[in-house]
């Protein structure tokens, strides 16, 4: 992790402000202020997502409105523990409005809170529960020339990172110059310029993104990824990516609620090893996910207040965890199974 920083981050509420507890850092090089852990708002911002475990937690009532107000919840209840890192995307049905609703809301000054979001794929569930279709991906430079304009005409500027979202070798979108020289003019504006990766892959789309220059200037500054007990593989790449000082977010630490205590396909050695730890499977996941030394942000992907206060809990046992069992899956394995996930 960066050397740690004091941002000096409040809350702001009801009664005087009080300072959080959770230390900020800087992500990577870019100068950004983030805090440990991050709250994605995937599951927060459609109807339908392919979390273990979802209709426990959401329940029937899958409004606009009622998501909205669960998603403000969540942000307060995330924003109060110290949260300082806020991931949305344009696939992720209403989460931009959500988010800027709510930090319209809440009045924050414009360093309170480090937005990222991300382009690539468009949200086409219709807000339906049973929708064939929920996204669908584009990663050409029209698509990249729309996405920016709305995702800045809803976040404004609390829009500080720019993401790719998943990209893969085999989408050629790393070998895009359209779309390359359009996301360096954006990082010219003054956008923080990141790529998301996926798939089986994910070294290497992560060491071929760290290499692209435009005109002499390394295009992205931060990479996000999938690590996790289940998926480790790409360790070794976002470390290298680390070293050259871009930021490291990592996305998935729960692998879906595959790695909570929900899941049918749970290993047991792991159940065992958090209950011999007097905690819980998805906090032993957080603290493994915090106690790599190249990441700056772990994403939270909670959708109530109980799984938020557990996730925050998890950076109490970071880099002071035991040996964890080895449960880690080939890569194939791992996303041919995330594949097969039912959207619920």
């Amino acid at each position: 992790m960066s050397d740690v920083h004091h941002f000096g981050a409040h809350i702001v509420g009801v009664g005087q402000p009080r300072p959080t507890a959770m230390a900020l850092n800087a992500l990577g090089s870019t100068g950004l202020p983030v805090s440990p852990l991050g709250l994605g708002l995937a599951a927060l911002g459609r109807p339908a997502y392919i979390n273990v475990g979802r209709t426990d937690d959401l329940g029937g009532d899958r409004s606009i409105e009622e998501l909205e107000r669960r998603c403000h919840a969540m942000l307060d209840a995330a924003y109060e523990s110290g949260i300082r890192y806020v991931d949305v995307a344009r696939s992720y049905g209403l989460a931009e409005s959500f988010l800027a609703s709510w930090l319209s809301k809440r009045q924050l000054p414009q360093d309170a809170v480090t937005v990222g979001s991300k382009w690539g794929y468009s949200f086409v569930g219709g807000w339906r529960m049973d929708a064939p279709v929920h996204e669908l991906k584009d990663l050409s430079a029209n698509h990249l020339k729309k996405q920016v304009v709305e995702s800045r005409a809803i976040l404004g500027d609390w829009l500080k990172l720019y993401q790719i979202h998943s990209a893969t070798l085999e989408s050629g979108v790393l070998d895009d110059l359209e779309v390359l020289r359009t996301l360096a003019a954006l990082r010219a504006e003054g956008l923080v310029i990141g790529v998301t990766v996926s798939g089986p892959r994910q070294s290497d789309a992560i060491r071929r993104a760290s290499l692209i220059q435009i005109d002499g200037t390394r295009l992205f500054q931060v990479v996000q990824a999938t690590w996790n007990l289940l998926e480790p593989s790409a360790a070794s790449a976002l470390a290298e990516a680390s070293a050259l000082g871009l930021g490291v977010i990592i996305k998935e630490a729960l692998a879906n609620g595959r790695l909570t205590c929900r899941a049918d396909s749970l290993p047991d050695s792991l159940r065992a090893f958090a209950r011999d730890q007097q905690t819980t499977v998805d906090v032993v996941g957080i603290a493994a996910a915090l106690s790599q030394p190249w990441v700056d942000v772990v994403l939270s992907g909670a959708v109530t207040p109980e799984q938020l206060v557990s996730n925050v809990s998890a950076l109490s046992l970071a880099g002071n965890i035991p040996d964890i069992p080895n449960v880690a899956q080939t890569p194939e394995e791992y996303w041919t199974h995330r594949a097969a996930l039912a959207w619920q």
